[in-house]
């Protein structure tokens, strides 16, 4: 690829050779990318996803330290959770890393756990510091 712009932390660049692997990029493409500061490769990243990601606070993997996602937030809870009506406020959820298969939490800005959303107390069975949703630590 040949980098043609940076914006922020988002990279547009030109595909110079056709990928081998990819089925919905071509020698040509203009993709856009992001260095995520988690996790070793590089991403590429849609439109959707970068609108959406300004609104959401992305956990860190808990095997490979991944800080973000493969897909839209949006996209992520219809897919992992089918049932709920597309109208429902999601605040937030868990979601398994498209990269290793990790833990991620991933939540909205606006939650707030202090206005009764959640536990905000650690209890007996929790290590200081620990968050009552990090059981993998």
């Amino acid at each position: 690829m040949r980098v043609t712009a940076c914006h922020g932390d988002v990279f547009t660049a030109r595909v110079l050779n056709q990928p081998h692997q990819l089925k919905t990029v071509n020698e040509g493409a203009e993709v856009r990318f992001i260095a995520p500061t988690g996790g070793e490769h590089l991403l590429q990243v849609r439109e959707q996803y970068l609108r959406e990601r300004a609104d959401w606070v992305i956990g860190p993997c808990s095997r490979c330290g991944l800080d973000e996602l493969f897909d839209a937030p949006s996209e992520l809870i219809a897919k992992v959770f089918p049932n709920v009506p597309a109208s429902a406020r999601m605040d937030a959820f868990s979601a398994f890393c498209g990269a290793c298969g990790g833990v991620q939490l991933v939540q909205h800005k606006d939650f707030r756990q202090d206005e009764g959303e959640g536990p905000d107390e650690q209890t007996e069975q929790q290590s200081p510091g620990k968050k009552w949703w990090q059981f993998w630590k």
